[in-house]
């Protein structure tokens, strides 16, 4: 194992120390615990606070869209690694003003249990009303038909960033978390994965596939795919893509979307463009408007090599919370 690092043990906090070296002036660790990050931007009184949880080793998600029109907080467990309950009651508790917490996480067992645990938590002890809404837009990890079994991937950037607008606007707990959940219905994502990762305190590749081979669909904590197939082409890849995620979720001339290219850490942004450059000529070809495009890293698993197509579909409601500002250390809007 090469990596960049001191000690495995010290990974995430000292990755926590960098953030908020870097971007003191943007978040804040909660009462110094390297395991809770909240935002420093003033927003409305009373605003509905809306939080994430997942393992580290995915930057910028979870921690960073932290930030205005985005995430009030998040909290972090060890690298593909569930926080407690307790680091997650003390998050949401933080970031509560009186009108409730919007709690809006990928669809993963330790994820899904400890939330549930630390809203009980916070509602017997703190009196503390909170929405659950569970980001489950990987279509490789599940067939329509059981799609609540589906993993919470890139797609929930594209939820963060509804939310957030949302409770900007003075949105109730109900309204933002009806804005996410409607979002996440129209949300589709899935990716491919030319190598492996390894997770600093076991120092070996999650998994193996060959220097020839791609695998379709793997997860991003190389969770098994749909296939291994011999080397594609980056259109090849884009048209695969799109085929996927259009049979889940079938478009129409006249349609428009936001997309998300998005690398999975470690590779080049040119690829990427690539990538997109044949997912705009197929959307375009099927009289499909793009509207805000995001091509680079947004939702990452260390320093695998691939990358995910995330597909959103527009009304003017999605549409316009897209639009609004936001603003955080690794995501800035400044769409008009």
């Amino acid at each position: 194992m090469k990596k960049l690092m001191n000690q495995p043990e010290h990974f995430v906090k000292e990755t926590m120390e960098g953030i908020i070296a870097a971007y003191g002036d943007k978040v804040r660790l909660l009462n110094g615990d390297y395991r809770i990050l909240l935002s420093n931007y003033e927003t409305r009184p009373g605003k509905v606070g809306i939080v994430t949880a997942g393992g580290s080793g995915h930057l910028p998600v979870f921690l960073g869209y932290v930030g205005q029109g985005l995430l009030d907080g998040c909290t972090v467990g060890n690298v593909f690694a569930s926080p407690s309950a307790a680091k997650m009651a003390d998050m949401i508790r933080a970031c509560d003003r009186g009108n409730g917490v919007l709690v809006l996480f990928g669809n993963y067992g330790g994820d899904r249990m400890n939330f549930e645990l630390a809203c009980e938590t916070v509602d017997m002890e703190d009196d503390i009303r909170t929405e659950m809404v569970l980001v489950k837009d990987d279509v490789a990890s599940a067939p329509a038909c059981e799609k609540d079994r589906r993993r919470g991937v890139a797609g929930m950037v594209y939820a963060f960033k509804a939310a957030g607008a949302a409770a900007e606007n003075g949105g109730t707990l109900e309204e933002v978390a009806a804005a996410a959940r409607h979002a996440l219905e129209n949300i589709r994502t899935m990716g491919v994965a030319l190598s492996s990762c390894t997770v600093p305190q076991v120092g070996e590749p999650t998994f193996s596939i060959a220097e020839d081979e791609i695998e379709i669909g793997m997860g991003i904590h190389g969770e098994p795919g749909l296939e291994v197939r011999k080397m594609m082409t980056a259109d090849q890849v884009a048209e695969t893509l799109v085929q996927k995620i259009t049979e889940d979720m079938p478009l129409e001339s006249g349609d428009e979307v936001s997309v998300m290219v998005n690398g999975l850490g470690a590779t080049p942004l040119e690829e990427q463009l690539i990538v997109y450059r044949r997912v705009h000529a197929l959307l375009t070809q099927m009289g499909v408007r793009i509207f805000m495009p995001h091509i680079g890293e947004y939702a990452t698993s260390m320093e695998m090599a691939g990358l995910s197509l995330t597909i959103m579909k527009l009304d003017e409601v999605l549409k316009g919370l897209l639009s609004q500002t936001a603003r955080s250390p690794f995501y800035t809007n400044y769409n008009k």
